[in-house]
């Protein structure tokens, strides 16, 4: 069941006329990413097109999101879909995820630079939300079979506010989003103590604790 509302949800992706308008217009019918390059999401529309006559029915099927991966210490398992792993997008101008969330459970405030998301909900209760520029909050909890919109670069989060697991089908109108998780890019990307000893108001002692949960582990090594 929650497989047909993915694909349906799909469908009404590759059918939006905004899904296109984010990445560059593809040239051609589609193009495989030659696997005899390494790939990367930023560089495959550089990457040679393979054959289209060695192209399969099978490089236009993803299974890789039937089943929940694995869990954060939020309670969030998210398994982005992008051309790196779906080689069937490549120069579409999209990507999705799919995003399981324990009961009580967060995908913290975050924002895609690249692309506007559209949300589905597959089972579960969500509270569910995005922040504008003037900081005013639009949120409300969502439930299966509801859609809601992030525009694009703009904060937004979700929290499991029902008593079983929830389960959200996202889809971007690029195929490269980007993200940029609030908590990581203020405490762990190396911006100076002092300037958020100023910003947040918190002790350095309290700006050490926080570094240590966001920092990647080669900067504490």
């Amino acid at each position: 069941m929650y497989q047909k509302l993915a694909f349906l949800l799909l469908t009404f992706c590759l059918s939006t006329p905004e899904t296109l308008s984010s990445d560059p217009d593809p040239v051609q019918d589609f193009c495989i990413p030659n696997t005899i390059y390494p790939t990367t999401t930023s560089k495959l529309t550089l990457v040679p097109c393979k054959n289209p006559k060695l192209v399969t029915p099978e490089d236009f099927v993803f299974s890789g999101i039937k089943s929940p991966g694995n869990f954060s210490d939020t309670g969030l398992s998210a398994i982005p879909v992008n051309p790196s792993t779906f080689p069937g997008l490549n120069t579409l101008g999209m990507s999705f995820v799919r995003a399981d969330l324990k009961p009580g459970g967060v995908n913290p405030p975050h924002s895609h630079p690249r692309a506007t998301e559209t949300v589905y909900v597959l089972r579960g209760k969500v509270y569910s939300g995005f922040v504008d520029s003037t900081n005013r909050v639009f949120a409300k909890v969502i439930e299966r079979g509801d859609v809601m919109v992030f525009p694009r670069g703009l904060v937004h989060f979700q929290m499991n506010v029902g008593k079983s697991p929830a389960t959200v089908f996202g889809c971007f109108n690029s195929q490269n989003p980007g993200m940029q998780k609030i908590p990581n890019v203020v405490f762990g990307s190396g911006i100076n103590d002092e300037l958020l000893e100023k910003a947040f108001g918190l002790s350095l002692r309290q700006i050490s604790t926080m570094r240590r949960r966001f920092l990647p582990r080669k900067w504490l090594n």
